[in-house]
Order: C-alpha cells, then structure tokens, then sequence
C-alpha cells in the first residue's frame, strides 16, 4: 500500500534503527557506521531531521531517488566513507523506506463496464477467453502486482489483482491497458472505476448476484464468473486470494438467486410477451402449443430464444426473407425452426395457436375479417387464439379485440408485468444485498486469517526443528541396532507431543468466522507467539514479494 511521500518520522526511525542494530549480522546491508545521513531527493524543501542515538537523517520529501551517504562519526570533517555497493542500494529502494509500509497486500479492481465507458471502448478492451492466461502472466510480471484475474464479457472488462502498492499497482495496470489496447492511459482513467479490498470484493459479489447487470439478477453473469474460475485453475498467478474471491463470488451469485428468486419474472418486451402467452395458455398445453412468430428481427430473435428457453422445440418463423431464419436454425440445433414467406402469413395463422408480431409495418397486418375467418383453436389450449403484438405501430388491429374466438395483448399491457417485475426485483435486490453483506463479512475473515499464516508455518518448523534434533539425540543414544518398529514408535510419540502440544496456539491463531475470536485478538496472539519463540524475520512478507519481483526483472 503506498503512503505519502512525505516519510513520516517515526517509521524513518524505525527503519533506520532497525537497519543498525541487524547490520553487523545481516549481508543485506552495507555495514552501518556510528552515523549515517540519508538524502531524499524531492521537488519540495521540506526537511525533516530526526537526530537519535547518534543517528542523523535528513529527508527532502517527495521523489524515489535515494542517495545514501555514511558519514564516519570519528571524522570532524564529516569525509565520506566508502559508496554503498549497487545491492544495497537496490535493496534500500525497494525497502520500506521507499514508501512502503509493512501492512499486507491489497485486493484491487481497475474495471469498465456498459455503466461507464462507451462499447466502442470495451471493444478495444475486450480480452478473449483463450488469451486470459496470457493476460494473467503479464500483470503478474509487473513489479507491483501478485496475483490477476480477468473478466471480460460484452458488457464490462474488469482486471482484478492482489497489488503490493495500490497507487503503483494500479498505474502498471492501467498503463497495460493502455499499452494491449492502443487507448490512451488518460481516456482510460476518464472511463475506468478504482475499487479496493471491501468495496472491491462486494463489488465482485454484486456482478455475481446479477445486481450489476443491465437486466437485473440475469444469470450469464454468473457463468461467465465460473469461467473465470475454470480457466484461472493451474494458471501461475491465479493465486490463493484471488482466487478464493472468485470462488466466494460463485457460492454467493448461486445463494443469491436461490434465497430470493431475483431472475424471476420477465423484465424485457420479449420475454414478458413469452411469459404472457404461457401465462393464459393451461399449463398442460406448454410443450403442445402451436407457436407461429412473425417477423425475425431483433424483437422476434429475442421472442424465439425466450420460447427454447421456455421449452418450446417447435415453432413457425413469418418473414420477408430466409437469411435470418436459416441463422437462426445454425444458433439453435435442437429446435425445429419452420421458416414460411410473408404471403403465407395467413394461412400460418390458421393452424397456430399462439402468434407473436414484431415487425416494422406501418399498416396492420392482420384485421378483424382475417381472425373472423380462421379456424376456431382447441379447448386444449383454452379455445381462444392468442396474439401478443409488441410491434410500434401495431400488427393486429385493435378491432380484433371485439372478437369472442381471440385475445389480443399489446406492448401497454407488457409493459404492466414487466413494470410489476422490476419491482419485484428490486425488492430482492435490498434483499440480495443483505446476503452479499453476510458474505463480505465471511470473506473478509478468510482473508484476515491469512495473515497469520506465516507465523504457523514459522512455528511449526521452529518445532519440528526441535523435534528432529531431539529425536536424534534419543535414537543416537539408543544405538544402532534398534528395530525399525522402535524408530518408529519413538518418531510418532514425538509427532504426537507436538501436535498436541501446538493445537493451543493454532487454534489461538486461526479468524475464519467460526468462532467468536475477533482479528485484533489473534494479531495479538501471533505477536505475542511471535515474541516468545523469536519467529519475527528481518523483512517484512511485502517487503521480500517487491525485493523478488525487482530481482525477476533485473534478471
């Protein structure tokens, strides 16, 4: 996480302190003389002197340019001892005097969606499935960024990264962006939203949950959530944190829609016209009605897919050419599309059951001496021939309404059950949003608890260490002759004293949720652990991840 520029004085001191007290037994640093001086380089002249234990460190706030001078206390002159090597001074820049503190990583998301940045900027944007591994080794390449994944679908291009500096992730990413895409870093920011660990991962839960989408609670976001997850396993750099957020995201988007039902009900023309017609029809005649669908523009594509997807695997297709008929058939194998011309529209009427209009006539297209004059339907499917018309201007007549043998529905009454539905909807969403509350809490703990994951490694090696070496102390005095049976009940009596042994202090150092035990609690717990068997390293976990990153690329 980056700070301010300007050091604040008592991490200087830390750092500087710290960096004294290790340096005679420690090759990471140059050795440390009685006095050191330190010069920030900066664009302001602002000063900041702390003066301790013969320490004197001057810093010149606000640029990364370090030069570090070693000023030999013995020496009135204040004459300068021997440059620092190359390493050092890399190892300096990239230590936590280099505007780093040592705080864990942070989950980011840099993202454009159909609410912020134009489809011709998305498009440019887009990344392909199959080039998702690639996209993620290349943001894991970057000296500030640890892990990646991306989602990128028609209606948002989002990269989520664990960065090891939030301000300088974010600008490595954004300019990769820019750099994959041929967009401007600044039309990119102009467009892009910045979201960070708890309003990054209830973000994620919100796109998973359908709360994000155009259509709300639609449900191929979630598929495409998985996706993300299936192609991500094995990549290198689809790691622990990010993918735990993903896989969160899943169980969260599947809780959501069947706590709540949000995908319930129709909210666009074409589907509520569908969920009309099946509505009025008795449901034992679904699979049997007769459906007939006339014109094959993108109202009637969409009426079409909202039928298969309803069950129907027969139909009629009405329109002027076959081209988009015959396309039609290639995108839906299992379905048996009958295309007829415009000028058997007529006769196609006659043996359906349903008729859905939608196209662009000016004139309508059937009156009331056309429906008088069609054969009457069965009491199967109730005795009345239905004709949901979502065409402006209408394609049936209004006059068709007089009839006794049909029922005519239209785009206002549509509009009632889907206006009925978006607020159903969005009762569920304050609902929805409820759960995905409970979940972040949830996430947020398992992430918490993985702070203390280097100090159970660390001790537990501490005790195996021990262990090992006790184990040969007692077997070296047992001789060589003892039978394998013996060596091995010593060495699991020995396992089992320190396992017994740690189950207190582990269990002390787990937060996942499970129990009441709050975060500050088992922080303590680890320092106090940390304290006590001496387990605290040199560097701080950040500080080793950017050292090794900046090492990868020196390479």
């Amino acid at each position: 996480m980056a700070v301010s520029s300007a050091f604040a004085g008592a991490k200087l001191k830390t750092l500087i302190l710290s960096s004294s007290a290790t340096a005679s037994s420690s090759s990471r640093l140059v050795a440390v003389p009685s006095q050191i001086g330190v010069l920030c380089k900066q664009s302001r002249n602002r000063h900041t002197l702390i003066r301790r234990a013969g320490l004197r460190v001057r810093c010149e706030a606000a640029s990364s340019d370090v030069l570090v001078q070693a000023i030999d206390k013995a020496d009135p002159n204040g004459a300068l001892a021997s440059p620092p090597s190359l390493s050092a001074l890399e190892q300096l820049k990239t230590s936590a005097i280099d505007r780093y503190t040592k705080e864990r990583s942070s989950i980011a998301v840099i993202g454009l969606s159909v609410h912020t940045a134009p489809v011709e900027m998305r498009e440019k944007l887009a990344i392909p499935e199959a080039e998702w591994p690639r996209a993620i080794a290349e943001l894991c390449s970057l000296n500030h960024i640890e892990e990646a994944a991306v989602l990128s679908t028609c209606n948002r291009m989002e990269i989520y990264v664990v960065v090891l500096s939030q301000h300088r992730g974010v600008k490595e990413v954004t300019e990769w962006m820019s750099k994959t895409s041929g967009i401007p870093v600044s039309e990119i920011c102009e467009h892009r939203f910045l979201l960070y660990n708890k309003d990054a991962t209830q973000h994620l839960f919100e796109v998973s949950a359908g709360l994000d989408s155009l259509v709300l609670g639609e449900g191929q976001i979630l598929a495409q959530v998985k996706q993300v997850v299936k192609v991500g396993q094995g990549v290198t750099g689809f790691g622990r944190n990010i993918s735990g957020l993903f896989k969160h995201a899943i169980t969260v988007g599947k809780r959501v829609r069947s706590e709540t039902n949000i995908a319930a009900g129709a909210v666009s023309v074409s589907s509520a016209a569908v969920e009309l017609a099946l509505m009025k029809l008795p449901e034992s005649s679904h699979s049997t009605a007769r459906m007939l669908v006339i014109g094959a523009g993108k109202m009637g594509k969409l009426v079409i897919k909202h039928l298969v997807a309803k069950g129907c695997t027969k139909m009629v297709v009405v329109n002027r050419t076959a081209e988009k008929v015959a396309a039609l058939r290639v995108e839906l194998k299992d379905v048996e599309i009958v295309y007829k011309p415009l000028s058997e529209m007529l006769s196609c009427a006659a043996e359906a059951d349903v008729v859905f209009t939608s196209t662009a006539s000016e004139t309508p297209l059937f009156l009331k001496e056309h429906v008088m004059n069609l054969p009457p339907v069965g009491e199967e499917v109730g005795g009345l021939r239905l004709f949901v018309d979502i065409s402006v201007p209408r394609n049936v007549s209004s006059c068709v309404t007089d009839l006794e043998t049909a029922r005519v529905y239209n785009v206002d009454d549509l509009k009632e059950v889907v206006a009925a539905n978006k607020e159903d909807r969005l009762r569920k969403a304050m609902e929805a949003r409820a759960i995905i509350g409970e979940e972040s809490k949830q996430f947020e703990a398992w992430r918490d608890s993985l702070e203390t994951v280097p100090t159970i490694k660390k001790l537990r090696a501490y005790a195996e260490r021990i262990r090992l070496a006790e184990l040969e102390k007692c077997l070296s005095k047992l001789g060589d002759d003892i039978p394998k049976k013996t060596k091995r009940v010593v060495d699991d009596l020995s396992r089992g004293i320190v396992n017994k042994l740690l189950h207190g202090p582990m269990q002390h150092l787990r937060c996942d949720g499970s129990n009441t035990r709050t975060l500050s609690e088992t922080l303590e717990n680890m320092n106090a652990l940390n304290r006590m068997f001496n387990l605290e390293t040199e560097l701080s976990v950040l500080e080793q991840k950017i050292r090794a990153k900046v090492e990868q690329n020196q390479k």
